[in-house]
């Protein structure tokens, strides 16, 4: 149990720690990108204004305002490789300027400006280029410029390797100290529980002693005097608390994992034909009509034992809480690698709390936790155990108004 705790600790934490790593990662990457692209927008502007040529030196650039020394306009511009193609009135190609890139041809510019300048496009990407339309209201025409923004989409992969390699790094310290500390964190939850295990197996072996020595002393009484109410209530009582210590101490050592499970080839759709025979008297008494869906050869590596064990609780469950001329419907089904049952049962009221409560050890869907249909309350806590040492999952689902499923999936 220590160990499974530390597990699942070790996975809350890493989940948390995974899911902060991924934000700030992204905030970070998120933050870089957008600096950047403002950044190559305002060179962008700043040369479709100029019309291509360099600005007056000595204006400062507007990205580098916080910096002690910032670039100018001027500096800005000769750092840039772009190019222009300029456009007459009637949308012809009159001018290209490539003196400022070594990649383009004058031809391949021309053929790219003019593919976008058709598409009416004003401003966007293409490639590794940035491009901004500008209109030239005082000679008429317009201009495009091509911005290359090849070293500015490398700065972007190298924050992004650069940030998921140290995130990495973290990564992995975090869950080396996870795993070192985790133990430490929750040894008060693991000895707390231990203890409880150890009070209930010492108080069940402590209890058994005195419940024979009752039930023996109430059998040798009613050979005196006879059998009465009040000694019949009596073995009763002893006879319920006797069953309950031992469901106890069973339970408490499936969940330390000292009950061995005994796998072999069980065949679940005879099996499950088999435990509904023994409940057919009391679903006849109380005049429920029964609806099986069972698929045949459908069979589990598990332990015969508490498979058994595990439809006789599902079954004994649905018939205390399915009312008179009530529905039970039991389904049992392979899909795919995985082998699904259901039991299902109609209900006068559903519980009034959420599904995975009626797993909770000593839970009663009746308020009064009175004992009119019998049972413990932990029956439904026994069948997670089972289900739980198989590796399965088991889960109620309320189907309104008035009726409940419980599903088991190997």
């Amino acid at each position: 149990m220590s160990r499974a705790l530390q597990k699942k600790f070790v996975k809350t934490a890493m989940v948390a720690i995974t899911v902060l790593i991924l934000m700030l990662l992204g905030a970070i990457n998120l933050s870089n990108i957008l600096m950047v692209r403002t950044n190559i927008d305002r060179r962008l502007q700043m040369i479709a204004d100029n019309e291509g040529n360099p600005p007056p030196p000595g204006k400062p650039f507007p990205s580098d305002r916080w910096m002690e020394h910032p670039k100018n306009e001027y500096d800005s511009f000769l750092s840039s490789n772009f190019y222009v193609v300029r456009f007459d009135r009637d949308g012809k190609v009159h001018a290209v300027d490539v003196s400022r890139t070594s990649t383009v041809t004058e031809q391949e510019a021309v053929d790219l400006a003019t593919q976008i300048f058709q598409e009416g496009r004003e401003k966007g990407s293409a490639g590794k280029y940035r491009f901004q339309k500008r209109d030239l209201s005082e000679i008429g025409g317009s201009l495009l410029v091509f911005l290359d923004c090849s070293d500015d989409m490398v700065s972007y992969f190298r924050v992004l390797l650069l940030s998921a390699g140290v995130g990495m790094v973290c990564w992995g310290l975090m869950l080396l100290f996870v795993i070192l500390l985790s133990r430490r964190a929750i040894r008060p939850v693991a000895e707390n529980m231990e203890r409880q295990k150890q009070f209930i197996t010492n108080a069940g072996h402590e209890i058994k002693t005195p419940l024979a020595i009752i039930q023996s002393n109430t059998e040798a009484m009613e050979l005196y005097q006879g059998e009465n109410k009040w000694s019949r209530n009596i073995k009763d009582q002893t006879m319920r608390l006797d069953g309950l210590m031992k469901n106890m101490l069973w339970l408490a050592r499936m969940e330390e994992g000292s009950w061995e499970v005994r796998a072999i080839n069980v065949a679940c759709s005879e099996l499950l034909e088999e435990v509904l025979q023994e409940f057919i008297p009391l679903i006849e008494n109380k005049r429920i009509q029964v609806q099986t869906e069972i698929s045949e050869g459908v069979n589990l590596h598990a332990d015969l034992g508490q498979i058994r064990q595990l439809i006789s609780i599902l079954f004994d469950n649905a018939v205390k809480y399915t009312d008179e001329d009530g529905k039970i419907q039991i389904t049992l089904r392979r899909e795919g690698k995985q082998i699904r049952l259901s039991v299902s049962n109609s209900c006068k009221q559903l519980p009034e709390v959420p599904e995975e409560k009626l797993f909770d050890r000593f839970y009663r869907a009746d308020a009064a936790r009175t004992q009119k249909n019998g049972g413990y309350g932990i029956g439904l806590s026994m069948a997670k155990a089972i289900v739980t040492a198989h590796h399965g999952r088991i889960f109620a689902t309320y189907y309104r108004p008035d009726s409940i499923c419980f599903t088991v999936c190997f």
